[in-house]
């Protein structure tokens, strides 16, 4: 099962909206891909790498776009906890930040 935070939701609301000020289609389509990778790691929930800055073996990420998808393996399925740009300085999180 994947499990969306709400940080999470409210990400990827972000990224379509920051998208559709050029394009509605290509946000709708950014934002699908996003979501339907997402619901494959109910299926193969260790597919992603660990985030190296985090370094806690269940919490994973993958890159999709320009995009860092950031989940947690949970007994139950993956919990997806944020998705950020790549480009955004990670060195000064830990993992309390990302459950916001």
């Amino acid at each position: 099962m994947v499990i969306w935070s709400i940080p999470a939701r409210n990400d990827l609301k972000q990224i379509y909206d920051y998208i559709a000020k050029d394009s509605k289609y290509y946000a709708t389509n950014v934002a699908q891909n996003i979501f339907s990778k997402a619901e494959n790691l109910s299926e193969f929930p260790e597919i992603g790498r660990v985030v190296p800055e985090i370094g806690d073996n269940n919490v994973r990420e993958l890159i999709i776009y320009s995009y860092r998808l950031i989940y947690e393996v949970v007994p139950n399925g993956v919990q997806i906890l944020a998705i950020v740009h790549g480009k955004r300085d990670f060195s000064s999180l830990d993992r309390n930040d990302l459950d916001r």
